[in-house]
């Protein structure tokens, strides 16, 4: 099941890089109104990760319980409910664009730059979260291979169409979403037919009892949302500290971070495949067999994303070059590259343990240790790195950081299982 979700994941994490190396050659301005747009861009994607967290979750079990037309009507729940969200928060960020862009710290020149490329950009956020709850339903029912190809086929179709509409149609930043508009609603056009074809979506929401539905739904969606925003919330106060050290800082740091998407997609293919087989498991009443898997599962992350942090640390003078044809963000991202991926393994530990808590059914616990990642361990001691050492120094902390959360994450999910274990053995 994790197979297709790695090249899904890695095709969207190649697409979102191929974006930063063709903005990167229109100059230094464009680069930086594409790197304050990033925290916005984790805030929808939090929200739809939440929901699609519980798209599986719930449907899965649904599905186990030999519900299927239960879990028809879920689905198209699940799609609806996510329509109205993402658009209800893209119509907030175009309203409040100018203050939140203030707050951030973005000067006043590069505004009218960033007010022309997020209308299209909002436009393919929402695109891109109608098809990716269109993967969570299919995930849900055990089908990952759909998921995986139609990741890989958008991916490549944004990839040929950004240099045609940044460079050849003269569009410029907006051209690269308006690629991704182009290449989401192509994939909407093939997945949602599939879906319905199938049988695995039904509207007739009446028939569903809606007020259960949505409070089952919210019981796992609101803590998996929360966790989800947290690292969004997280981005736009790291911006605005980064901000602090110029507009080369924020481009730089903007490419570091699309760097990281492109490092953790490993481990953010498991936080996709391992909640359904520890759904059953749980059913199962097997929780020996859960403490294997997600031991595998950890040992397999850390030394996987070492070695990609040793693999940057090499490669960080070419890569600096590659991404930026400006000499200052040159060099701060490859002193980013240096010194952030080493922390990585500590940073996929974390993110798998709050995928494995949700699938536990410890919503809370996996809330818990996301605010905990980012307000205890990442943000302070990124503060006190900038103060201690400047960029640099902000770059250790968060190196840091990573490391700490997930010595501190993996401490939270055994505690949590040796509840589960009592819990068992008292029924």
């Amino acid at each position: 099941m994790t197979w297709p979700m790695l090249f899904g994941v890695l095709s969207l994490m190649t697409f979102q890089l191929a974006d930063s190396a063709f903005v990167g050659q229109l100059g230094r301005d464009p680069l930086a109104a594409l790197g304050f747009t990033l925290p916005m861009y984790q805030l929808v994607i939090g929200l739809q990760v939440g929901l699609g967290i519980a798209t599986t979750a719930i449907i899965s079990r649904t599905l186990g319980a030999g519900d299927s037309l239960r879990a028809e009507r879920l689905g198209g729940l699940v799609v609806a409910v996510g329509a109205i969200l993402i658009l209800v928060l893209c119509l907030l960020l175009w309203l409040l664009r100018a203050p939140v862009m203030t707050l951030l710290g973005a000067d006043a020149s590069l505004l009218p730059l960033i007010q022309s490329y997020w209308m299209p950009w909002l436009v393919s956020a929402w695109l891109g979260a109608m098809l990716y709850f269109g993967y969570s339903v299919c995930r849900s029912h055990g089908n990952t291979r759909l998921p995986g190809y139609m990741m890989v086929v958008s991916s490549l179709l944004n990839i040929g169409l950004d240099p045609l509409y940044i460079f050849v149609f003269g569009w410029g930043l907006p051209g690269a979403a308006l690629a991704s508009i182009t290449a989401f609603g192509i994939g909407c056009l093939v997945i949602y037919p599939k879906l319905l074809g199938w049988q695995w979506l039904r509207f007739d929401l009446l028939q569903l009892h809606l007020a259960t539905a949505l409070k089952q739904l919210g019981s796992i969606m609101a803590p998996a949302m929360v966790s989800q925003l947290m690292p969004a919330l997280s981005a736009m106060l790291a911006t605005a500290l980064v901000a602090g050290f110029g507009s080369a800082a924020v481009a730089a740091w903007g490419l570091g971070t699309r760097l990281d998407f492109f490092s953790i997609v490993v481990v953010l293919a498991l936080t996709m495949s391992l909640p359904p087989m520890i759904g059953r498991l749980l059913g199962a009443g097997d929780l020996e067999q859960i403490r294997q898997l997600v031991r595998l599962s950890v040992r397999f992350v850390m030394f996987w994303q070492l070695a990609i942090g040793l693999l940057w640390l090499l490669a960080s003078g070419l890569v600096s070059q590659l991404f930026s044809a400006d000499a200052t963000v040159r060099d701060v991202l490859e002193s980013y590259l240096v010194r952030v991926p080493l922390g990585y393994s500590g940073l996929g530990v974390c993110m798998l343990m709050v995928s494995v808590c949700n699938a536990l059914g410890l919503a809370m616990r996996a809330l818990l240790v996301s605010t905990l990642r980012l307000f205890l361990c990442f943000l302070p001691l990124l503060w006190l790195g900038g103060q201690w050492a400047g960029m640099n120094g902000l770059m250790i902390g968060a190196l840091l950081g990573n490391l700490c959360a997930g010595v501190m994450a993996y401490s939270f999910y055994r505690q949590g299982m040796q509840a589960l274990t009592l819990r068992s053995a008292e029924a």
